[in-house]
């Protein structure tokens, strides 16, 4: 008996429908860029419940015949290409005719479609692949799909659906990667019966101010290279304005958005000493190659894309980026305010033989090293963010701090210096019996150096980075950045549980505006940070606007960290509220905490060190770094 089988279309269409068709923005991508090949001008979305109750696509194109609109949801069936070296040749969006017969096998579709010369449309109905109607109707040129429930007849596709918020975001984040390709087609996109988004045709600068706030136009530079293999133009961000999270990175090739991890290397190393390591900066580049010399026939979401001549386009994309930063770096700024400044001379070279040579004077007698009491140096006191005072230091407003005062830290005076330069200090034939001809001198700087490691409640900073204390077993050493982001991460943790916080104002309140891709999590994300101590109002238009900060975190510039916590938040997801609390209470500590090379007094070390004790888990940091490590007194003889 014969096993093998040939499936029902409608089977096969479910399995194809599985690869194209992964969630409601895969709906909305395939039907806005059909809408695009078809010419349109204008293309509307509306979204219900993120996707999941209805998604229509209406757009003014050159729609469909009656015998178009009914072969359009056939499988393979496309006006696109019509053999195979067409793959090679493509300069459409679409082009497998897989995209219809997938839609229409996992959703109820009603397509409403008229060309310009045709009086009248066509209205088809189909619910999993199956057409229930078709008949003539009156509609305006152009094509309206409508999608309904979305996998009705997959309910495992639709259970692992995400959040509403998710899948929101997601549709946002698609419809972004269109609309910044195709500046000259006006889009607006509609979320339950609101307008989120409406952008009107323009230039392409324009469309990315659009989408992204008018405060990205300050930090762009513009690309413009034309060579025999590509041609790349666009954006790129100046140096200042990479952050740690939410850059805005985007690669075209084509018209077509694609992921490229090793074009973005070549963008990062252009920046190379110019940003601080693991930050990004935000970039808007197309490519425009020979469809000859690309591939993207590789995935059926088509954001793969393989490219002939590679190493050569990263080299000229690397070149073109810091070409770029250089014109930006060496163009020089007029500056019309001389007033009351002192007026420098013409260059004269006449004058030259007038100068005369400066003469110096030095006082052979004064000896640096030399100090009496009354010389003692004097230290000026450091702006600290708390007094050096107590043993529990606190920031500002109640927040756990590191105490960075230097206080009345100063370095101690090594008594009778003189005595190591003198001749006589080291005479070779003056062997002592241990044989080791060095050891009155050392035994005499021992005495000077090493009680700070013998008395066990004091603690010595190594390198302003480390704390080496004495304890049971040997050594200690912590780091003391880590331990303050320990400390201070379950500050702001009990703080969001028991929602108490204080609030420092700013005194000019800044603006931070945030792309509509956001605004599914806005509201999380701003009333968790509002706990913590912001104080943050909505302006419109996804404009917010910033008075206040947690207190402790003088210094930080708000607008970044807010946009990097939002941005933390959006990466993140929003599924898990107390994972949302734990992210952002470990993005403040990491912004609060004892920066690397503060110099720390006795009291801050032992406050630093009895606070990490006291922690729920002191040797590791909420993302898990290390932050002490006990070297053993074995070991330590072991080594001697």
């Amino acid at each position: 008996m014969d096993i093998i089988q040939l499936l029902p279309d409608s089977v096969a269409n479910q399995i194809a429908a599985g690869e194209v068709i992964q969630r409601p923005a895969s709906v909305i991508k395939e039907l806005v860029e059909n809408a695009i090949d078809a010419g349109a001008k204008t293309v509307k979305v509306l979204v219900v419940d993120a996707g999941r109750t209805s998604i229509q696509v209406i757009d003014d194109g050159c729609g469909m015949s009656e015998t178009d609109a009914r072969l359009s949801f056939e499988r393979h069936a496309t006006s696109k290409i019509r053999k195979a070296d067409d793959l090679f040749a493509l300069h459409t969006m679409g082009f497998r005719g897989e995209a219809l017969a997938s839609i229409a096998a996992v959703a109820q579709v009603t397509l409403q479609t008229r060309r310009a010369e045709d009086e009248l449309g066509t209205r088809i109905t189909l619910e999993g692949s199956r057409v229930t109607s078709q008949e003539p109707v009156a509609c305006a040129v152009g094509s309206s799909f409508c999608v309904e429930n979305l996998f009705f007849n997959v309910p495992a596709r639709r259970k692992f659906l995400k959040s509403n918020t998710t899948e929101m975001s997601n549709i946002n984040q698609t419809f972004e990667r269109i609309v910044l390709v195709y500046p000259q087609i006006s889009f607006i996109l509609y979320n339950n019966g609101q307008e989120t988004m409406n952008l009107p045709a323009t230039s392409l600068r324009q469309r990315i101010m659009d989408v992204f706030g008018k405060k990205i136009n300050q930090t762009l530079l513009p690309l413009d290279t034309a060579t025999t293999l590509c041609q790349i133009t666009g954006f790129v961000g100046k140096p200042e304005s990479a952050r740690k999270k939410g850059a805005k990175q985007f690669f075209f090739v084509n018209g077509r958005y694609m992921k490229h991890p090793y074009f973005h290397k070549a963008v990062q190393q252009a920046f190379e000493r110019l940003i601080a390591s693991g930050d990004q900066v935000p970039y808007f580049i197309y490519f425009d190659v020979n469809p000859e010399d690309i591939d993207v026939n590789i995935h059926p979401v088509k954001t793969e894309i393989k490219f002939e001549n590679e190493q050569a386009i990263w080299q000229i994309l690397m070149a073109t980026v810091r070409d770029a930063v250089g014109k930006f770096s060496g163009v020089t700024e007029i500056d019309f305010d001389v007033e009351g400044r002192p007026d420098i001379p013409v260059y004269n070279p006449d004058a030259l033989f007038d100068a005369k040579q400066p003469t110096i004077e030095i006082d052979s007698s004064y000896n640096p090293f030399k100090c009496t009491p009354s010389d003692e140096p004097q230290y000026l006191d450091k702006p600290s963010r708390a007094s050096s005072g107590s043993s529990h230091g606190t920031r500002g407003g109640g927040i756990p701090s590191s105490s960075l005062g230097l206080g009345d830290y100063k370095p101690r005076q090594t008594q009778g210096w003189e005595s190591l330069y003198s001749p006589t200090a080291i005479n070779i034939d003056d062997t002592q019996e241990d044989g080791n001809i060095f050891s009155s001198m050392l035994n005499d700087y021992e005495d000077e150096q090493m009680p700070l490691l013998n008395r066990g409640h004091e603690h010595l900073q190594y390198s302003g980075k480390y704390i080496v204390t004495q304890v049971e077993n040997g050594l200690m050493f912590t780091d003391q950045y880590r331990a303050d982001v320990r400390i201070l991460f379950e500050y702001y943790m009990h703080s969001l549980a028991t929602r108490t916080s204080s609030t420092q104002k700013i005194l000019f309140p800044e603006v931070v505006q945030f792309p509509p891709s956001y605004s599914p999590y806005l509201s999380t994300a701003i009333g968790e940070m509002c706990s913590l101590g912001f104080e943050i109002s909505e302006e419109g238009n996804g404009s917010y606007s910033v008075s206040g900060i947690p207190a402790g975190l003088d210094g930080l510039d708000a607008v970044t960290l807010v946009n990097e916590l939002v941005s933390a938040v959006v990466e993140y997801g929003s599924d898990v509220k107390s994972e949302i609390n734990s992210f952002l209470a470990l993005q403040l500590a990491e912004r609060a905490a004892t920066p690397y090379g503060e110099i720390l007094s006795q009291e801050q070390m032992e406050s630093l060190i009895e606070r990490l004790l006291q922690c729920e888990n002191s040797r590791y940091t909420p993302d898990g770094k290390t932050i002490t490590v006990v070297l053993g007194e074995k070991e330590i003889e072991q080594r001697f």
